[in-house]
């Protein structure tokens, strides 16, 4: 039997907030600021897979944060034949993207609910500027006791150094802490090899992979206080 949870580290994007709706508000925008025209929906589904593949190239240490954020745009410019500055493009894109902020359902109620009953920490790969005005401006920067942005940790989930180095500030072992989060390949396996506790928040039924396990799955977050009990 483990130690009872007391720490509850929550991802950031996809998670408490709809990085979708930031997501197509944010390129959307850019395009406007740009003149490029529109963005359809048929487009921004294209860059998202995109956007999706060279952040996993990123987790698996295939390349550094810049490359990963310059060449998604390169390979998306590329497939409609659009001829920007793409280093302008996602430097402008990058001051849009925290500007529409839209919670997951149930994400504050539950985190305010948790308050003071564990004590709680974002982790998220994002980028720094970016990820500090989301914390800010969603009010959930109040909430959070510590946050864990990989720019300033030094590497990316799922590194073992990245959940090594937040464990270690938060001043809790592996069992004493939970991940949640919705991205397999970051959150999930990231906990798999650090040893810690993990719930797969997965509300679109998405299938599992092998050799990554979740010790729970959950489709809202509101499930959330009663799991606790379960660990």
């Amino acid at each position: 039997m483990g130690k009872q949870i007391r720490v509850l580290l929550w991802d950031i994007d996809g998670t408490l907030l709809d990085f979708n709706a930031s997501e197509r508000a944010g390129i959307r925008n850019t395009f406007s600021d740009f003149g490029l025209g529109e963005c359809t929906d048929e487009m921004l589904s294209v860059y998202s897979r995109i956007n999706n593949k060279h952040w996993e190239m990123l987790e698996r240490g295939e390349c550094t944060k810049h490359e990963t954020m310059v060449q998604r745009f390169v390979e998306f410019f590329a497939l409609y034949g659009i001829e920007t500055d793409v280093e302008a493009f996602n430097d402008t894109y990058q001051r849009r993207l925290p500007e529409t902020i839209v919670f997951r359902p149930h994400a504050w109620e539950t985190v305010t609910a948790l308050s003071g009953r564990y004590r709680q920490a974002c982790i998220t790969n994002g980028n720094l500027p970016v990820q500090l005005r989301k914390l800010r401006d969603s009010g959930l920067i109040r909430v959070f006791d510590r946050v864990f942005i990989s720019d300033e940790v030094g590497c990316e989930k799922p590194s073992p150094a990245f959940f090594s180095a937040v464990l270690l500030a938060m001043d809790c072992s592996p069992d004493e802490a939970l991940v949640i989060g919705d991205s397999l390949s970051s959150d999930i396996l990231g906990a798999n090899r650090s040893g810690i506790p993990c719930v797969w928040y997965n509300p679109e039924g998405k299938p599992q992979k092998p050799g990554i396990r979740a010790d729970r799955i959950i489709s809202d977050l509101d499930e959330i206080p009663a799991l606790l009990n379960e660990f």
